[in-house]
């Protein structure tokens, strides 16, 4: 479909948290919102980061309603924190973007001990959800998005070695992982959230291959950045589609539909089976539960 973020309705009165919008396709995500009439907070890691594309933001957009909070998605206890402080200062929700990521680094740890990739992507976003729900719930029509990649193909969930502990640590293999947990995640969670009758909507989607500073472990890739990938203004328009279009309801997912869907316009994204085994997702929801302590609509 012709859909860019200009055709993005009128946003006025509703709140949305942006997951890691200081940079990439999460900055435009936050700018578009914005440029709209939403208020929105962006919840970044750094706050000089933050800071930052708040001033930039509001270059282009004068006037336009920003916050900012610390969010570590890296760590349990600064989720918690950020959540509550959130529940108290705001009455509503109306769209959670889980966006932050991180792509391929050296092996490396969570502040809790878990692998960085699937801890930060998966684990970090599942307890976010979980502790904001509540919110979610006392505002009508309100929807969570979460970002996933076309690099959830190839993925699979290790049971036996969410973090690994016990084999040769291959980065991509553990984005991949931390990428159909994303999209296995969204999917149960509508499941769920149907399931009790809940108002809220959860959608998930990917951005094709756009140029971000997540290729920044990779010299490889961001030398292809310049030939294959999209703008990252681009990338965040199939998110900003699942976020805030009527029609997005219809579909669990949403992404660029060009060649193996690295590009090109919004639509329908194909969802690898493998992330629609019920099973598969019920025990990773169980996982999840278990490794961060926080539970819902179990």
């Amino acid at each position: 479909m012709a859909w860019d973020e200009g055709m993005i309705g009128n946003q006025e009165n509703k709140i949305a948290v942006v997951t890691g919008s200081n940079t990439g396709i999460g900055f435009h995500m936050a700018r578009a919102l914005a440029s709209k009439g939403a208020e929105v907070l962006l919840a970044c890691r750094s706050i000089e980061k933050a800071e930052d594309a708040r001033r930039r933001i509001l270059e282009d957009f004068p006037g336009s309603l920003l916050r900012i909070s610390e969010l570590d998605l890296a760590d349990l206890s600064s989720i918690q924190d950020f959540s509550q402080r959130f529940s108290e200062e705001n009455s509503r929700l109306d769209i959670l973007i889980n966006n932050a990521g991180v792509m391929i680094p050296p092996k490396s740890r969570t502040k809790d001990g878990f692998e960085l990739q699937f801890g930060t992507n998966h684990l970090g976003h599942f307890a976010l959800t979980g502790r904001l729900l509540p919110i979610l719930e006392e505002t009508q029509g309100s929807r969570i998005v979460t970002v996933s990649s076309i690099a959830h193909n190839p993925g699979i969930i290790d049971f036996d070695d969410l973090h690994g502990e016990r084999k040769r640590y291959n980065k991509w293999a553990f984005y991949s992982q931390s990428k159909i947990a994303n999209l296995t995640f969204s999917l149960e969670l509508s499941r769920r959230l149907e399931a009790v009758g809940s108002g809220v909507s959860a959608i998930a989607s990917h951005p094709g291959y756009s140029a971000t500073d997540l290729q920044r472990h990779s010299l490889f890739w961001r030398f292809l950045n310049l030939f294959l990938a999209m703008p990252a203004r681009r990338g965040a328009e199939a998110t900003l589609y699942a976020a805030t279009e009527s029609d997005a309801l219809e579909h669990p997912y949403w992404g660029p539909t060009g060649f193996i869907e690295m590009r090109g316009r919004t639509g329908r994204a194909r969802i690898n089976p493998k992330a629609l085994d019920e099973e598969t997702a019920r025990r990773l929801w169980e996982v999840s539960e278990g490794l961060t302590g926080v539970r819902y609509l179990s």
